[in-house]
């Protein structure tokens, strides 16, 4: 069964219940992610005993900020259309990504998922050997590679195929107010002799990158080259905590195969997805160690 089939053959009750989003539930685990995320910057701030031991655990919880802005590209996580927009421009500021221009890059993921030549998320090689697998696992390639896309749209050239020719120029708005962002606050951390944002974001999230890097690689990482959803994306079973943590992406085949069902709906939809999907791993661990270094798709 692929995955418009599989859609196709639950009931419109079921169908509208998954589909159904919510402020209440979006609000909740956002409250619940960034209070964790200022609970750490004040005590890293603080300098309590052992705060530097904290900063790789704020990293980890700044970075995985990448799966509500992942989450807001669907307009999902929340009911209200300005709860996703403006949730995810602080999302992007966090993380140098422009919201607008990744929209359009994960829609043409989802769109072209696994296909070689269409998928921009293939665009980049995927890592063979064991040296390429640590590079990409430093998260250094990932930072360069959003800098220098920052300023190359900044600059109004984004010839990116899968960006509307008419959303180009916010495409540049956008990445030009974030580098003015990011030069104020750079200028006021001067002007006052602090290091604040280096010591709660900057450093946390360059230490935290590498644990969403063996993340999302589980995600299609050694998944068939095939259109079906079921096939070319990954469910990884976890513990809650991780679930909570990634926004329930985890459930990944289940996300691809319907995007639109929010996070919050995501467990309901595995339950019934699952005697179809074809790639199901139990941990992320096991993912790795079946397979590292190698992360390359396979043919149908």
């Amino acid at each position: 069964m692929d995955h418009r089939t599989f859609v196709a053959s639950l009931s419109p009750e079921v169908r509208g219940a998954l589909t159904e989003t919510s402020d209440r539930a979006g609000l909740f685990h956002l409250a619940g992610h960034w209070a964790a995320i200022v609970a750490l910057g004040v005590l890293i701030a603080a300098g309590v005993p052992g705060w530097w031991l904290l900063l790789p655990v704020q990293g980890v919880l700044l970075v995985f900020n990448f799966t509500l802005l992942h989450e807001t590209v669907h307009r999902t996580p929340f009911r209200s259309e300005w709860l996703n927009i403006w949730v995810g421009r602080v999302c992007g500021v966090l993380l140098l990504l422009g919201p607008v221009w990744f929209r359009y890059f994960h829609l043409a993921h989802h769109k072209f998922t696994q296909i070689p030549g269409k998928d921009p998320e293939l665009a980049s090689p995927k890592p063979e050997t064991w040296g390429e697998y640590l590079r990409h696992l430093s998260g250094i390639p990932v930072w360069i590679g959003e800098a220098r896309t920052l300023v190359r749209n900044a600059r109004g050239r984004c010839d990116d195929s899968w960006v509307p020719a008419g959303r180009r120029d916010d495409v540049a708005r956008e990445a030009r107010w974030m580098l003015a962002l990011y030069a104020l606050l750079a200028v006021i951390s001067a002007a006052a002799g602090s290091t604040l944002l280096l010591w709660v974001w900057v450093i946390p999230a360059i230490l935290g990158q590498p644990v969403l890097r063996l993340y999302l690689m589980a995600e299609h990482g050694r998944c068939a080259f095939v259109a079906n959803m079921l096939e070319n994306s990954r469910t990884t079973l976890t513990n809650r905590a991780v679930r909570w943590l990634a926004w329930n992406m985890p459930f990944h085949a289940e996300h691809h195969s319907w995007p639109t069902v929010p996070f919050h709906k995501l467990p309901e939809l595995h339950a019934l997805a699952k005697p179809h999907i074809a790639e199901i791993e139990d941990g992320y661990v096991a993912f790795h160690r079946g397979g590292a270094p190698d992360m390359r798709g396979r043919p149908a």
